[in-house]
Formats: structure tokens, sequence, C-alpha cells
């Protein structure tokens, strides 16, 4: 047999017992489990196994029971008895004699120790600890006496109060600060203080249109409160644009970046301006920027 396994599979004499081996030890575990069944012998059943087996159910059950009455013993049930009762007075026993459980009568305390108050009978079904078997049932014996008013509790009328409304004033924008400005009708906090802001940044108003630059500030707005403003005649604060830088310029809120660098560069190419004329020749510049800014600016 080796031979035909070397001359078909090329096996060698080693490898051929490796086989051999191989498949008597396959041969010997299988054959184990029928040898040993063989040879072992049957075990019965004993007899006595049921008995013993209900003997212990049966032990079981007494001690169930014992452990049964003895809790029943050590916590004898309330006697259930209904009568004439006041929910926001009574104790925990007499809730539990009216048939609630311990816990359930302790919720209800829990609530009236806080605060909370039966007005008439029918509020009794908004505690669910109360079923509403167990609300049907008491009832017809729940009685709460009239409460007594405390005088000095008694709800005074309503009266109405009249805020005092702003008298219309004539303020000037320019000067005022925030709290002259709120006497404005129709001005509150927010906005006296934008208007401070924005005037700041401008260096002073010369016309009240300019209000309607203001964040927030609608026409509507404008139309309310134009009559209650004026603006003296004081100096703006004006910037020399032949010597400012663009951090100076930059604060002026009606020129871009890019225009503020076309007026330095051009500044830089041609020289300092000597008035107007001069920033017309800018591109970027149209007229309405320069008719905006020219009372901000000084040569």
């Amino acid at each position: 047999m080796r031979i035909w396994f070397n001359k078909n599979f090329g096996v060698s004499k080693s490898e051929f017992n490796g086989l051999l081996v191989l498949v008597s030890i396959i041969i010997v575990i299988r054959a184990t489990p029928v040898i040993y069944g063989y040879y072992q012998p049957n075990l019965k059943d004993d007899p006595n196994l049921l008995a013993q087996i209900q003997k212990i159910s049966i032990t079981d059950q007494v001690y169930a029971n014992t452990i049964r009455d003895r809790i029943e013993n050590t916590n004898p049930k309330k006697t259930v008895k209904l009568f004439k009762f006041n929910p926001n007075t009574l104790d925990v026993e007499g809730w539990q004699t009216l048939g609630l459980s311990a816990k359930q009568a302790q919720s209800i305390i829990n609530y009236t120790a806080k605060g909370g108050k039966f007005y008439k009978p029918e509020d009794l079904q908004k505690m669910y600890t109360i079923s509403p078997e167990m609300y049907k049932k008491i009832l017809p014996y729940a009685n709460i006496p009239d409460q007594p008013i405390n005088a000095s509790k008694k709800y005074m009328p309503f009266e109405k109060k009249e805020y005092a409304k702003k008298v219309s004033v004539i303020v000037d924008i320019n000067q005022a600060d925030s709290t002259q400005l709120d006497e404005i009708k129709g001005i509150g906090g927010t906005f006296a203080l934008r208007i401070i802001k924005y005037r700041e940044r401008l260096g002073g108003f010369y016309k009240k249109e300019q209000l309607l630059e203001v964040y927030g500030l609608d026409s509507n707005k404008y139309a309310e409160i134009k009559d209650q403003i004026e603006i003296s005649n004081i100096p703006l604060k004006t910037i020399n644009i032949n010597t400012a830088t663009f951090n100076d310029l930059k604060r002026n809120p009606y020129l871009s970046f890019k225009q503020i660098n076309a007026i330095i560069q051009y500044r830089k190419q041609h020289g300092n301006y000597s008035g107007i004329a001069d920033l017309k020749k800018i591109v970027l510049l149209n007229q309405q920027v320069i008719d905006k800014i020219t009372p901000y600016i000084s040569f």
C-alpha cells in the first residue's frame, strides 16, 4: 500500500507512517464511546426518589404558609370604617381607617403640610393616591367647614395706576446726554445710546435727517421724534485730509476702505489737497459721498 501511495501521491515512508498513526487515533476515538457504553452497567432510578421530591415540596409549602401567617400576625389589617372627616386636618391613622394604605395616607399628609388645601369635598379627586372608587366611597363623609376670612388678606380692589407720560420737549441732539435723549417721546435708553455712539463717530450732526442712519431708527420713528429735536450751531469735529491716516478716516461712516485708500494714494501721488475740487478727481468718490464728508474734513 505504501508503494501505491508513493507512486500516485508521492508520499514518503515517514509520511505514510504518520498517516497510519493518524488513522489509528481516529479509530480509537470513535470506538471509545461504544466500548464504554457496552461495559458500563445501566443505572436504575431510586424507587424512593419520587417520594423524596414530594416530601421536599410539602416542606417548602408548609414553610411558606408559616412565614405568611407570621407576617399577617405582625401587621394585622386595620379595620376600615367610614366617618365624618375634615381632609385638611385628618391625620395618617384617620386616612388609614377610611381604607387608604399607609403610603397613600402619608402622601396626602405631605400635600397638606406643604400648604395644600381642600376647599371643597370635590377637591379630593385631584389626589392621585385616591382611586375613583375610594373617592366615591368617602366623598359623602368629607366635611370642610367654612374658612374664616382674614381681614388682613382681603383682596384690595385693583387700582389702575397712571404712569407718568413723557412731556414733549425739545432736545439738542448734538449736546444731550443719554438721560436727556431718553426724555424724547419715542426714544428709550437703547436708542439714546445708539444716537450718542453714532454722533461721536461722525463728529456731530449737521442735519436732523442723519438720525435715519442710526441703526434701527426708521422713517416712522424719525417722523415721531423730529419735532422734539434740534441741532445747535456748534463746530463739528473735522479731520485734516492732508495729514489723516487710514485709521483716522475709517471712523467716518460715509467712506469705504477702498475710498480711503484712494484718498491716501492720490495724496501721495499728487501732493496735498487744496480744496473740495481735488476730491472730485478721485474716481471712487461720487458727488453724494463728497457732499456727506465735506462738513467733517479740513485742508
